[in-house]
């Protein structure tokens, strides 16, 4: 008996303490190049570590997304994406040009329909690769053949999406933006009085003028996706899935790993299919090759300062870079700078320019006093992750808004790379460096979002895998994309109640009259 109590209570300690028990999973990945399969490839790699099976779908002239790893098996389909190298760096230069003539209406207008126009191209490409694929039946029977549990997409394109709706398979979102701009907008209610399209520079303390801007600028927005996006996919749309909306594929996605924190974003309604894996990419710092760590001591009580403007712009114009250079070499400071091309002629003998550096591991070290970013979403995770305050140097997408939350929190500030000088530049970095109220606010950011229940990354894996196990999170998602928009918005009930109003008002009114005639009636008899 004693043994057989022994056995149960080990029994017992296995169910309530052990993580649920996921069969291997066969997992399908539809990712988006350049620094979104940065993410995608943590996860993958995460699924691989776990038993699971992993299928990534690429093009031909995939740039970041390889053909060969020991982490996943490729699907290499057999046409170009658009989403190349070449196509990037010289969109990256345009949008830079732009910029370069001024920050007036004008030029972000201008600089709003660049992005809008490249974005097309990209629409088009894919718009054409979902044709290739459909049209391609053994391809597609061999997808069938697979037998996958799911799906999991970056929807910035359609691809992913399009595809599991037609196999009829479990969605699963790693996402940020989708095809119609930023995330939630497309699942959960979003007040425009107090959530801020991103891009707009606004928190979610509007005044009256600051709300008729996020209102234009949300319909600016959507009428781009419309006039730029959704021509391309109108036609597949109705040959493929009838009568179904391009809304209603995103809402029927399972689960929306959003990579996002609400120590970084503004609060904003939700729905419960959103999970919240923001910083999944964060991990302790682990120690810097020989060669950077001597670099780093060698700074002594001064400290060390990192630049880095991400993947996809790693070359600023000549005469910025010089500015820059010139100002670091003022400082007591060591720099390492993450720049290719040819040297600053103001390089100083204080700063080390590398083709790569190991960010999070820079960022964790205890001599890394700051951060000169352009606000990708990634490297601002990482600082915030390791209470690093930054000096902000946006420049596309969405780094300004990025930039203006941090500097909006007092845990960092923002500068304009293309009106800066060496002057301004040493200024701001001499600013975030001895002032202490920036490294403050950053380490505070990061106790917050440290101060979790579980990692990001095991929160995401979790979920994955309960879609896996329960083919699906069909009753975490909600309904409303079978309902049409007056439905929604409860429209036709608001016309009913009024009509209602309406008929009660006009009784009302007849009543009255008759009743007055009535009287004038009464009183006219008496007076005869």
């Amino acid at each position: 008996m004693a043994n057989g109590s022994k056995k149960m209570h080990l029994v017992w300690i296995t169910v309530l303490f052990c993580p649920a028990v996921v069969l291997a999973g066969n997992v399908l990945v539809f990712p988006v190049d350049g620094s979104h399969w940065v993410n995608m490839n943590i996860i993958v790699e995460e699924l691989h570590a776990r038993g699971h099976s992993v299928s990534v779908v690429r093009t031909e002239d995939s740039w970041y997304i390889k053909e060969s790893s020991p982490f996943y098996t490729a699907i290499t389909l057999k046409m170009d994406g658009g989403f190349d190298h070449e196509f990037i760096t010289i969109f990256v230069g345009r949008l830079l040009e732009i910029q370069r003539k001024g920050r007036s209406s004008w030029a972000r207008l201008e600089l709003e329909m660049e992005q809008f126009k490249a974005m097309s191209i990209l629409h088009k490409k894919g718009a054409e690769l979902i044709e290739h694929i459909f049209d391609d039946k053994h391809f597609m029977e061999s997808l069938r053949a697979a037998q996958f549990d799911l799906v999991l997409t970056d929807p910035v394109f359609l691809t992913g999406v399009m595809v599991a709706r037609h196999l009829d398979l479990p969605l699963v979102f790693n996402v940020r933006w989708t095809f119609y701009g930023e995330g939630h907008f497309n699942i959960a209610p979003s007040p425009l009085s107090y959530v801020p399209l991103p891009g707009t520079e606004l928190s979610d303390k509007m005044s009256f003028q600051e709300r008729v801007l996020n209102i234009f600028a949300y319909c600016f927005a959507q009428c781009n996706v419309e006039y730029f996006h959704k021509p391309y996919y109108d036609g597949l749309m109705q040959k493929y899935f009838g009568q179904d909306s391009f809304m209603s594929l995103f809402q029927r996605a399972d689960l929306w790993l959003m990579r996002i924190d609400f120590v970084f974003e503004f609060p904003r309604p939700t729905m419960p299919n959103v999970i919240y894996m923001g910083g999944f990419q964060c991990k302790p710092a682990k120690p810097l090759p020989s060669h950077l760590e001597d670099f780093v001591q060698s700074s002594g009580e001064h400290g060390v300062i990192i630049m880095s403007l991400g993947t996809l712009i790693s070359r600023l114009p000549h005469e910025i870079s010089e500015e820059i250079a010139a100002a670091f070499a003022k400082l007591p400071q060591k720099i390492i700078w993450r720049h290719t091309g040819k040297p600053p002629v103001s390089l100083g003998n204080n700063t080390l320019l590398v083709d790569w550096m190991p960010q999070n591991d820079l960022l964790g070290h205890a001599k890394t006093k700051v951060f000169v970013a352009h606000g990708g979403t990634n490297g601002v995770q990482e600082a915030i992750y390791h209470g690093v305050p930054i000096l902000g140097l946006p420049l596309v997408f969405d780094q300004h808004d990025n930039l203006f939350k941090i500097e909006f929190r007092g845990a960092g500030k923002v500068l304009n790379i293309f009106t800066m000088n060496s002057n301004s530049f040493l200024e701001g970095i001499e600013d975030v460096i001895h002032e202490p109220s920036y490294r403050i606010n950053m380490q505070r950011l990061s106790r917050l979002h440290r101060d979790l229940p579980i990692k990001p990354l095991d929160l995401a894996l979790f979920w994955i895998e309960y879609v896996i196990r329960n083919k699906g999170a069909a009753h975490l998602r909600t309904e409303s994309y079978t309902m049409p928009w007056y439905s929604y918005h409860s429209v036709d009930v608001i016309l009913f109640l009024l009509g209602i109003g309406l008929i009660m008002l006009l009784t009302f009114v007849v009543l009255v009259k008759r009743l007055f005639f009535c009287v004038c009636g009464r009183i006219k008899r008496k007076r005869d």
